[in-house]
């Protein structure tokens, strides 16, 4: 498996612009949390948040592609990653690729990194960004369609499938994004 430092220079070479660098390092938070919150052994949890670091790779490449979102990925990723890893960055676009979710670790990719997007635009429009930010103010956002239209909420929800009620699910996340700014 690549290290952190190689995975970092992978991104950079595939010219990722800021904010989906950003995006890319708030998953990989959210994927350590979870995979910390299930009792992984290390070795999994190194491979979750590297996951969750990497599940954008082909991005650059594929966003006026979005059914080749997630595919490219594979040929980037291949020898990099334990298969696992690539076939959940595969399904963490299934409405586009086709490739359907089946694990807990495919699932927790889905909701993982779309919860960042939720996150980080709450955090935008409040005046102590992530600080003080609660599950229930979250839940509220999610209910208002224009607030980050393009969040898919039913893929949050999604946690469900990992075990997580909605609210442990977004109060983990926003602490695993929040303990990335300090």
């Amino acid at each position: 498996m690549l290290e952190r430092e190689d995975a970092l220079k992978l991104l950079a070479d595939e010219n990722f612009e800021p904010n989906l660098m950003q995006h890319a390092l708030a998953s990989e938070a959210v994927l350590e949390a979870l995979a910390r919150r299930f009792e992984l052994p290390e070795e999994e949890v190194k491979l979750w948040a590297m996951t969750g670091l990497l599940h954008d790779v082909d991005y650059p490449r594929t966003k006026d592609d979005p059914a080749r979102h997630g595919l490219e990925a594979e040929a980037i990723l291949t020898g990099k990653l334990p298969a696992e890893a690539v076939y959940a960055i595969k399904a963490h676009n299934g409405e586009c690729t086709g490739v359907q979710p089946e694990s807990r670790f495919d699932f927790a990719l889905r909701c993982g990194e779309t919860v960042t997007g939720l996150i980080s635009a709450a955090a935008l429009v409040r005046p102590n960004g992530l600080e003080g930010m609660e599950p229930k103010s979250l839940k509220k956002k999610m209910k208002d369609k224009a607030f980050a239209a393009s969040v898919n909420r039913e893929t949050i929800r999604e946690c469900e499938k990992i075990g997580l009620e909605l609210d442990e699910f977004l109060r983990i996340s926003i602490d695993a994004m929040r303990k990335m700014e300090s």
